[in-house]
């Protein structure tokens, strides 16, 4: 293929990675609000395994009608068991969060994960990553401590580390997927990780589970659709763009986290947060930005 044709394809699976990703974002946005509602009711593991028993049937069904089963066997094992037990600890994690952090608050210390996704694609993926951008990265990790605000007012506590820790589960699972992608279906990623965090969690759950209400029915419902839904999208996304252009564009969840915060709990951050948020989506944004040019400068 002649090299304009192909920059106008690769261009097109640019724009289609990123129509994924607003897409993916909107309905994490939306599952993490029921994550929120019910975490006020059961364990975090527990609400883990409700999370990916949820989803577990929609793409098992998709996947068998697609690939078949022999596809989910023929998989890197080692990788799976790998995202299996950070897609447990990510979730419940993040689970826990949520019980005492407002959703824009949780989304804004996240929010370091595509910074941290930057700086494992070094080591892990062997990308280049310029002086420019690590001071972005530098900056955005300032903004999080402007939120977490050690001093005593802000949020570094428990609730505010564990969403660290979610943030860089979260760095090294997309990481894995950049290196699942070559070898693995879709499906086969998509299965497991939602199968393996169901066994996990549930294993870790059992011993304080709670009996599900019936009035939370259609919420675990609404959960499995929309966590079925936001990983394919996401799964895709990665799959059809570049980490570093891709990840960046996890910052509309601030949007959607601050409108669902008014619409369904009645608050808004504070000011700090604000200026918290604004300096890490700045400096992912810069790093989507220089991202732009390094990719226009190797297709002229």
């Amino acid at each position: 293929m002649d090299a304009p044709a192909h920059h106008h394809v690769d261009r097109q699976r640019q724009v289609r990675a990123i129509g994924m990703m607003l897409a993916a974002v909107a309905l994490f946005s939306a599952m993490d609000s029921v994550l929120k509602l019910l975490s006020a009711h059961y364990p975090a593991f527990q609400v883990t395994t409700l999370r990916g028993l949820s989803s577990l049937p929609l793409v098992l069904g998709w996947a068998l009608a697609t690939v078949g089963a022999k596809a989910l066997f023929k998989v890197r094992w080692s990788l799976h068991l790998l995202r299996g037990v950070l897609g447990v600890a990510m979730m419940a994690a993040f689970v826990f969060a949520l019980r005492s952090l407002p959703l824009s608050t949780t989304y804004s210390i996240f929010f370091v994960a595509p910074l941290m996704i930057t700086a494992l694609s070094v080591p892990f993926l062997g990308e280049k990553v310029g002086p420019a951008r690590w001071v972005a990265i530098g900056v955005g990790l300032i903004g999080v401590l402007v939120v977490m605000r050690p001093t005593g007012e802000g949020v570094l506590s428990v609730a505010g580390l564990a969403v660290l820790l979610v943030a860089l589960a979260y760095a090294i699972s997309a990481i894995t997927v950049r290196l699942l992608a070559k070898t693995d279906s879709v499906q086969a990623m998509m299965v497991w990780l939602l199968a393996l965090m169901a066994l996990g969690a549930g294993v870790l759950a059992a011993p304080d589970w709670v009996p599900v209400r019936g009035e939370d029915a259609w919420l675990i419902a609404l959960l499995g659709v929309a966590g079925a839904l936001g990983q394919y999208a996401i799964t895709l996304a990665f799959k059809w763009g570049e980490a570093s252009l891709i990840a960046p564009l996890e910052y509309t969840a601030l949007v959607w986290g601050v409108g669902l915060d008014l619409a369904l709990w009645g608050v808004l951050p504070d000011g700090m947060t604000w200026v918290g948020a604004a300096i890490i989506v700045a400096s992912g944004l810069y790093l989507l930005r220089r991202e732009r040019v390094h990719v226009e400068s190797e297709h002229p």
